[in-house]
């Protein structure tokens, strides 16, 4: 399963340069979807073979003097408690200041691996000036810069051996993996409980393969499925809840762990900066999802004109995805509950869902002729011929044409969209490529 690393340390050591450095050479391949860069706080890499997940810190500080220290010692609490590995980054050129004593003594205190990375090394006399970090009671300081990218290689060599060993994934038996998520307080245990209920006749609870990720079996009226559950369970150190760095870093590991998010939103609170940043993390991990409006008991107006508008709202915020499923729901009445799981199965069956290659022609062709990409300079592109890739894990599709690269993001989009109209892959994000014929 995927391991978790945050970058912290004070403002300005580079942190964000950092982690644009570690996750920018692959970032362009990963994320293909429209609009995922809004979000530079959360990225993978791929260092001999291994996939890891980065958090940069630096994103959520809220910057004002007096709170200032406050947030960082915050951060770095929670991302002590949530990460496999912490990058404490410093500056050589500032040396060692107050803020960073402070940021060391907590990590001291830590039981997570600590790798400190002296950044903005940028020739040999920084070297020495890295010796005086060594202060910092953390060890050897890595010696690297963010901006040039030198020593990254041996800081990833660093990371990967603090890794706590990789688990083999054991129960790889096709059951789907549900995992809800969402903003603290919108009532995550709340729809865990009412799904299982007191007659817990459920197999037995597994450990995941994350230190924290619980795998339930839940069998019954029909369903079978795991239900990632990564809510409360190790003590929360001291933590103000309200936190939005925290319920990101929580969610991460659910999300990376499961097939199907089921996205958690309060519906007397309406959609936050919080809920969007958690789609995104879903997103950039293309998993598919299944919007939840929990509370809908509460909610102060319930008319079908409301339900409509809150859709809307919810699909334009989310664009350019829109073809998710919404459910209205409560936990506590347990209203819709089991609309939530039977949305959810469903949609995990259009994850897995397969088009033959000639239903697929046979349908996209007449509307490929009659809609042809535009063509650029004057030349004429053509589609002759598509199929779906066999065993991905998303649904993808791929277009054969004389010229692709000029086959732009628009088209795709409308590809995209014709397949769906014609198939129900609601729910489900999808790849389309366009190659060589």
């Amino acid at each position: 399963m995927g391991n978790l690393i945050a970058i912290v340390g004070r403002p300005n050591v580079g942190k964000s340069t950092l982690f644009n450095r570690l996750t920018g050479t692959r970032q362009a391949i990963v994320s293909e979807t429209a609009g995922t860069t809004r979000d530079r706080q959360y990225g993978k890499t791929e260092w001999n073979g291994r996939e890891v997940s980065l958090v940069d810190t630096g994103g959520w500080v809220v910057n004002s003097d007096d709170i200032f220290e406050e947030e960082i010692r915050k951060q770095v609490l929670i991302a002590t408690e949530e990460a496999d590995v912490i990058l404490f980054v410093v500056d050589v050129k500032n040396g060692v200041t107050d803020l960073d004593t402070q940021v060391a003594e907590i990590l001291r205190r830590t039981k997570t691996p600590v790798v400190l990375v002296a950044n903005k090394t940028d020739d040999n006399i920084d070297r020495y000036g890295a010796a005086e970090f060594y202060s910092l009671g953390l060890g050897d300081p890595y010696c690297i810069s963010a901006a040039t990218g030198s020593g990254t290689g041996d800081l990833l060599d660093a990371i990967l051996d603090k890794l706590p060993p990789e688990a083999q994934a054991g129960e790889e038996d096709n059951i789907p993996r549900f995992s809800v998520v969402g903003r603290p307080n919108a009532g995550k245990s709340s729809l865990i409980n009412a799904f299982i209920g007191e007659d817990r006749h459920i197999v037995t609870d597994i450990a995941g393969t994350t230190r924290d990720s619980i795998l339930t079996r839940y069998d019954k009226f029909g369903f079978d499925f795991y239900l990632v559950d990564t809510a409360g369970i190790r003590k929360k150190n001291k933590v103000t809840e309200d936190l939005e760095f925290y319920s990101v870093m929580r969610s991460i590991r659910a999300i990376e762990n499961s097939d199907v998010c089921l996205l958690l939103i309060d519906a007397t609170r309406g959609i936050e900066s919080q809920d969007m940043n958690i789609f995104q993390v879903i997103q950039r991990n293309h998993k598919s999802i299944v919007v939840v409006i929990n509370k809908w008991d509460i909610a102060t107006d319930k008319s079908q004109t409301a339900m409509k508008h809150f859709e809307e709202t919810i699909r334009s915020r989310m664009a350019p995805f829109t073809d998710f499923p919404i459910v209205f729901a409560s936990a506590l009445t347990k209203q819709r509950i089991f609309r939530v799981l039977e949305t959810a199965k469903n949609v995990y069956l259009n994850r897995k869902r397969h088009i033959s290659t000639s239903k697929l022609n046979e349908e996209m062709l007449p509307l490929i002729e009659a809609y042809p990409p535009p063509s650029i300079k004057g030349k004429y592109i053509k589609i002759k011929y598509c199929m779906q890739l066999p065993d991905t894990q998303i649904p993808s599709f791929v277009f054969y044409a004389n010229l692709p690269q000029y086959v732009k993001e628009p088209y795709k989009r409308f590809l995209e969209n014709k397949i769906r109209e014609r198939w129900d892959f609601k729910g489900t994000p999808m790849h389309i490529f366009i190659r060589q014929k």
